[in-house]
């Protein structure tokens, strides 16, 4: 495996237990998002390094995460049905960036949009959404702080799957290993992608998503 990963107790030590934030593994120049999926599309995407196959579909929104846990929290550690292959992606940060510059908040908000209007036709003239959910511990348990989740779809997505990927590696046998160390209460044990805050150079594009 291709990520650097930490004990879940060391990383705990860098994150605020707060706010609206972006924590992803990274290096200076790529940023890591996560996607689980069926095996049969998990193998296609591992053997030829971009989303396809008979059975993948760029006619709706795929969803990609950069915080692992909430990944794990979205798929039950890979034990959910259809989402048994847990993904890593691996982009430039230039690209995650230009994602992030045609999202639209998922739900109006008066704090980011001037008008319920405004926000309806951004909301349908875009083809990416972003949700700011509830960040989750190792066991599923709601946090405080919120992790950022991005849907694509149309030439967002099919750029994304077949272009701006620059390497795709199938984690899935980490995360069971993770999953039977928590299974048997050895939390300390765990151990977990080295995340930490990833924010744009664009305070204009930062304020605008809500990332603190």
């Amino acid at each position: 495996m291709n990520i650097i990963t930490e004990f879940y107790n060391q990383g705990l030590e860098h994150w605020p237990k707060t706010g609206q934030h972006i924590l992803a593994h990274q290096t200076d120049e790529e940023i890591v998002v996560y996607q689980a999926y069926k095996k049969s599309i998990a193998k296609f995407a591992v053997e030829n390094q971009f989303l396809g196959g008979s059975e993948y579909s760029y006619n709706r929104m795929s969803w990609i995460k950069p915080n692992f846990l909430w990944m794990m929290y979205r798929c039950g550690w890979a034990e959910k049905e259809n989402q048994e292959s847990v993904l890593a992606l691996w982009i430039q940060k230039k690209d995650f960036e230009a994602i992030l510059n045609e999202a639209v908040i998922s739900s109006f908000s008066p704090q980011y949009h001037d008008s319920h209007e405004q926000w309806r036709t951004e909301l349908n003239g875009k083809e990416v959404r972003l949700q700011w959910d509830p960040d989750h511990d190792p066991y599923g348990r709601k946090q405080e702080r919120r992790a950022i989740q991005l849907g694509l779809k149309g030439e967002m997505l099919e750029n994304f799957g077949k272009k701006q990927i620059s390497r795709i590696e199938d984690i899935t046998g980490f995360v069971k290993q993770q999953k039977q160390l928590l299974d048997t209460g050895r939390l300390h044990e765990l151990e977990i992608p080295l995340e930490r805050f990833y924010k744009t150079t664009n305070e204009a594009l930062n304020k605008r998503v809500g990332i603190d």
